[in-house]
């Protein structure tokens, strides 16, 4: 297959799936990543694709966002470590915000029985993981539920949370990076996200490295707003090195 052949079959799959990665397509086409990389150069040159972290989005996608069905597909054993390096900022008979995501879902589900906290969500799942936890003391924040996250945005939900002081936020992103901040695709979210690092006394971040360097339609912070990032060994040391100069604490599990 020659390389003009190959990049539009490129384009194709990224349209039709929301974003490729390096590593598929290279076993796809029995090429070396390199070789991906170049074609991936080349359709962001021309307009037609974005370069994310580890691969590429359609041009014009920044508010691409796959369901929750998919997401928690998707790096489960990634996520899993992450979950059980953030129960050591659990506190003690403190108060948290779990913000929706399938990596805070995760961790909510490892919490110990033995655990005594006051949590705070507006995520569905999650409280519906924590309801019957016998040591917490739940707090469902409400409002509009949005289908494709089964989270809670808009009026109500922003002014729950501007009528409490949490100790702990654990926060999820589509993407974060030292350059963009951090992003989601939808701007309800994106506002009730910002609103919960308010909200807390310290901002704890749960993203799994193939969301490093992705950018998306929503912003809500800075990466200086993150006071401990818990990622995967994907993310670089050099990576990691940078984000500590900036002020994040970088734990790679």
């Amino acid at each position: 297959m020659y390389a003009p052949e190959r990049q539009q079959e490129i384009l194709r799959l990224a349209r039709d799936g929301g974003r490729v990665d390096v590593v598929s397509l290279a076993e796809e086409f029995q090429v070396t990543a390199e070789t991906i990389r170049r074609d991936l150069k080349a359709l962001d040159r021309a307009g037609l694709v974005r370069r994310v972290h580890g691969g590429a989005i359609p041009a014009g996608r920044l508010d691409f966002e796959p369901d929750l069905a998919e997401r928690e597909g998707t790096a489960t054993d990634e996520k899993d470590r992450i979950a059980r390096a953030a129960l050591a900022e659990l506190p003690t008979d403190g108060t948290v915000i779990l913000d929706a995501g399938t990596t805070i879902a995760r961790l909510a589900a490892a919490i110990p029985l033995e655990s005594t906290l006051t949590a705070v969500t507006h995520s569905l799942p999650i409280a519906a993981r924590l309801a019957d936890h016998p040591g917490i003391q739940l707090h469902l924040v409400g409002g509009r539920v949005r289908h494709r996250t089964r989270a809670a945005v808009d009026a109500w939900a922003l002014r729950a949370y501007g009528e409490i002081r949490a100790d702990v936020l654990f926060v999820a992103a589509n993407g974060f990076s030292t350059g963009h901040g951090l992003t989601t695709p939808d701007l309800a979210e994106a506002a009730v996200k910002r609103a919960a690092v308010a909200a807390a006394r310290r901002v704890v971040l749960l993203a799994d490295s193939s969301k490093h360097g992705q950018e998306h339609f929503a912003r809500f912070g800075d990466l200086g707003d993150v006071d401990l990032l818990i990622t995967d060994s994907g993310l670089s040391p050099e990576d990691a090195d940078a984000m500590e100069r900036g002020g994040t604490e970088v734990v790679r599990a």
